[in-house]
């Protein structure tokens, strides 16, 4: 047989890996600790804000807010203007 594959299957025959110890992980890995509770939002102040959501108005784009006059539109289109033919 080839004297490089004797020499490959010698040295993996007499590789003995290094034993597994239970502390081995220990310093690769974090300890668990659970997170705090989250507080809960208070009752009172959920009623309050939805009271206030309630009574917005409501605002529509477009429309003009009380006591403000409704913005004119523009014409932003140009038409080029036609040069009349010259006679021959």
């Amino acid at each position: 047989a080839d004297p490089v594959q004797e020499l490959y299957l010698r040295e993996l025959r007499a590789y003995k890996p290094a034993p597994v110890k239970p502390g081995d992980a220990e310093a690769h890995t974090q300890k668990f600790s659970v997170p705090a509770a989250p507080k809960s939002p208070e009752e009172a102040s959920l009623a309050n804000e939805l009271n206030s959501y309630e009574t917005q108005e409501v605002e529509v784009e477009g429309q003009a807010a009380t006591g403000e006059a409704a913005p004119v539109e523009e014409s932003w289109f140009e038409e080029e203007e036609e040069e009349a033919p010259t006679a021959h």
